[in-house]
């Protein structure tokens, strides 16, 4: 995989005898998205790190839910599902993400949950697979968000196929699993806990070297670098629109089903609001064409259309442009982090190792260190207004939202973090 970096954000060229503080300040007065970090509702005094997990709240997305509640409910109540146009959101908000995640219009629609829609496309690409009675086989990623894993193994035993599990970490692992019994392949296309990116496009082309159907799970990915679902032939993919999308607390996730796949796109929840003639209430199912195959019930309006709004400050801004940034980012955190917490006072400190892989194509938007007092040190950043979070036993992840995220931002909480491991280990 090939990545774009920016000449006026690189660290390649950095030169080591300034402070990094004053490094800082210049890597952000040319960074191209800096004016956008104004359309977020962020307080001066805090670095916010977790937007791995909660995107940030776009300034005008209260006023206009306001409306939604207000005006649109309020007031045109009924009438709003035809002339607000609630009856459409899931596939117009959709085709708002496609571009987002490589797509082309009319292949993604927003609805459920992200578990929700991995059932779905689990069991849809089974069922895709399933002209050959030999492919029994469902791999998963092994390292792979829970959720996955459960809905997966649950989606397995009701179709009557085996989970294999393989670690997407080690390529020719995976490539060995794979073959004649291969049905489905469900990935992660950035790990939730190191941070790693795998190579969806090389790891797509050997699912289907081996006649099988490819599923990527994109949570930690969408709105934080280049997908290319339809450049590199993904069949089928999901995904969140809380974190790097900043849609919101619980917000709908989405579900891309490639225009190849549609017309035999089975789900295994149809609904009425994904049959072809919904008012008809007819007691015989008739799935409705395209992706709109995926909807199931009726929309959740209220947070469909916060996240509507939300996706506005996406207005003039590439995908690749985002990524540029999170990978200078990156790189100036993990820079600030040696310099701070590591090299000759090592010893007088707590240790933080990074998991998150250096090589930028092995990278996804977020550093992970390894700390084996991890819990007390995220307890004390945040109460110092350093937003990261935690995953047990011993990891640190920080999230770089480049949308609003800054380099100051970067270098504040690495010297935080330097204090803090400095005081444990006095």
């Amino acid at each position: 995989m090939s990545e774009t970096t920016s000449e006026t954000t690189s660290e390649t060229a950095y030169e080591g005898t300034r402070p990094l503080r004053e490094r800082a300040v210049e890597l952000d007065a040319v960074d191209p998205l800096a004016a956008k970090r104004d359309l977020f509702a962020l307080d001066d005094d805090v670095v916010y790190l977790d937007g791995n997990s909660l995107g940030a709240l776009p300034a005008h997305v209260p006023a206009r839910v306001a409306d939604v509640v207000q005006r649109q409910w309020g007031e045109l109540r009924i009438r709003s599902w035809t002339e607000s146009g609630w009856w459409t959101a899931p596939e117009r908000i959709g085709d708002r993400i496609a571009p987002l995640v490589g797509a082309a219009p009319g292949q993604v629609v927003v609805a459920d949950s992200t578990s929700v829609n991995v059932f779905k496309a689990v069991v849809a690409g089974v069922r895709l697979a399933s002209a050959d009675p030999r492919r029994t086989d469902v791999v998963v990623d092994a390292t792979t968000f829970p959720t996955d894993g459960y809905v997966a193994e649950s989606a397995a035993r009701l179709t009557g196929h085996r989970i294999v599990p393989v670690d997407p970490a080690d390529p020719a692992a995976l490539r060995a699993e794979l073959g004649p019994t291969t049905a489905v392949v469900l990935l992660n296309h950035v790990d939730f806990r190191s941070g790693r990116l795998h190579d969806l496009p090389a790891l797509t082309a050997a699912v289907h070297d081996a006649g099988a159907v490819a599923v990527w799970d994109l949570c930690h990915s969408a709105g934080a670098l280049p997908v290319g679902l339809d450049a590199h032939g993904v069949d089928l993919a999901v995904g969140c629109t809380y974190k790097y999308l900043n849609g919101g607390p619980g917000s709908p996730a989405f579900l891309y089903v490639a225009e190849r796949h549609q017309a035999a796109f089975d789900s295994p929840l149809p609904g009425w609001n994904s049959h072809a003639d919904p008012f008809a209430m007819s007691r015989d199912y008739a799935a409705v064409d395209g992706a709109r195959r995926g909807r199931v019930g009726t929309p959740d309006i209220l947070s469909m259309l916060a996240l509507e709004a939300a996706l506005d400050v996406w207005e003039g801004v590439t995908i690749e442009e985002v990524r540029a940034k999170s990978l200078a980012l990156t790189d100036f955190f993990l820079r600030c982090v040696a310099e701070y917490a590591g090299g000759a006072s090592v010893t007088s400190v707590a240790q933080v190792t990074p998991v998150t892989p250096a090589e930028h194509a092995a990278r996804g938007s977020q550093v992970a260190l390894r700390c084996g007092e991890a819990p007390v040190v995220m307890e004390r950043l945040i109460a110092r207004g350093v937003v990261g979070d935690l995953r047990r036993p011993d990891l640190l992840r920080f999230g770089f939202a480049p949308l609003y995220v800054s380099f100051a931002d970067a270098e504040r909480a690495a010297s935080t973090l330097a204090e803090v491991l400095a005081e444990l280990r006095a």
